[in-house]
């Protein structure tokens, strides 16, 4: 196998990692709130409060793996957020746990921008679309498998037990990527000349150091692909936070259910970010990176946002729970053409890109997950309603893909 599939296999496993220990709260939740006396609305803010640290720290981690390079700082924030996934197990309170998210939130920020500089430098250009989706539907796969590792252990050993075995998983990954992995491909031992060549030829980064300026911010077409990934992360963390919670209390399933729907979620959500990115590399080639990445989000985010609003107005639990289902595998099928984009544009950059894209979706993912408990109130315990809005603002989303421009490269 080429080194290059073998670093994003690892990557990979990374990212199911990741979406092992930022779901399994979601899924734990129902017990927690029963143990620890939480309310809906605090709920809210345990879960929202992840996604406010996670995009206020997008940016800073994102240019750290710029400057520092992405091995040292995975190292760094796989630590800190997998102590910290051990630690949400000695919760006592809605205090404790408020903060221990936080923190939470602040390693895992650190993940994808800099698994985006790591495939910005051995992946060429062509193939960063599939780079991302191969690690973007394994963080589907980490949701998936987090219903039958949560609710097992919790039910054997109590929901703590849980926390404490998954921030385990964490610290092995970390032991392998500090002895095997090497920043630069040049570095890496045993790779091959036929392939060194390949990467380095077709990379396509710019020379120059790795910079940073607020005018990024007067730039139109990045202010566009952040306003489009708050609309689309705005969908993805109700999947990530409130589903469980939704489908248990809104629409009345059992835990056996429950688990079964949103594992089969995430499973459409890997489905869809694989085939998104391979979709995605075959239309720029046909059409272009600006047409080829835009066709396959639009159609993505637009057509979830309609399922979704569908899903709201049928009664039948299984229809609507495959519609549900089908609109976050729409709604996933639209990542690896986002996260490319980004790549494009921000260039030697990419880590500060890609984070700032982040951020903005981290907004939105914590402006919803937070008023969902409120939203859930103000309309008289109607749980439907909120997702009306998470539908509408996926519809805008991919409107906002008529204009995003991935040949435009940001000047910094």
């Amino acid at each position: 196998m080429n080194k290059r599939y073998q670093v994003l296999f690892a990557l990979s496993l990374l990212s199911v990692i990741t979406f092992l220990d930022r779901i399994a709260i979601s899924v734990a939740s129902p017990r927690i709130m029963t143990d620890l006396g939480i309310s809906k609305e605090q709920l809210g803010w345990i879960l929202g409060i992840f996604a406010l640290a996670y995009g206020g720290f997008e940016i800073p981690t994102g240019l750290m793996g710029d400057r520092l390079g992405a091995k040292r700082v995975l190292i760094r924030v796989v630590l800190w957020w997998s102590t910290f996934t051990v630690l949400t197990g000695f919760a006592t309170g809605f205090g404790m746990l408020l903060l221990t998210r936080f923190l939470f939130g602040m390693g895992e920020a650190g993940a994808y921008p800099n698994s985006s500089i790591v495939l910005s430098k051995w992946f060429p250009a062509i193939e960063r679309a599939r780079g991302q989706a191969w690690i973007w539907s394994a963080s589907r796969v980490g949701g998936a498998l987090t219903p039958f590792l949560v609710i097992p252990i919790q039910n054997l050993y109590g929901w703590r037990v849980t926390f404490f075995f998954l921030g385990a998983l964490g610290l092995i990954w970390v032991l392998f990527w500090k002895y095997w992995f090497r920043e630069e491909p040049a570095e890496m031992k045993g790779i091959s000349e036929v392939e060194l060549d390949k990467i380095q030829t077709q990379r396509n980064l710019p020379e120059g150091s790795h910079t940073f300026s607020w005018k990024i911010f007067k730039d139109t077409n990045l202010l566009l692909l952040m306003a489009m990934y708050y609309c689309y992360a705005s969908g993805a963390f109700f999947f990530q936070s409130w589903l469980p919670t939704y489908l248990q209390k809104g629409r009345g399933l059992d835990d056996q259910d429950m688990s079964f729907i949103t594992s089969f979620s995430f499973v459409l959500g890997a489905v869809g970010c694989l085939s998104g990115g391979y979709v995605c590399d075959f239309l720029v080639k046909q059409l272009g990176p600006r047409w080829g990445r835009a066709s396959v989000a639009l159609t993505g985010l637009g057509l979830s946002g309609v399922f979704m609003l569908i899903s709201v107005v049928t009664e039948d639990n299984t229809v609507a729970t495959i519609l549900l289902s089908a609109g976050l595998g729409l709604m996933d099928f639209t990542i690896p053409a986002s996260w490319s984009t980004a790549m494009d544009i921000g260039g030697k950059n990419a880590g500060t890109i890609t984070g700032a894209m982040n951020t903005a979706g981290l907004a939105g993912g914590t402006m919803n997950t937070i008023g969902f408990g409120y939203l859930v109130t103000a309309f008289d315990n109607n749980y439907h309603a909120p997702v009306v809005l998470l539908a509408v603002l996926l519809i805008a989303g991919a409107m906002l893909w008529l204009k995003i421009d991935a040949t435009k490269r940001i000047a910094f």
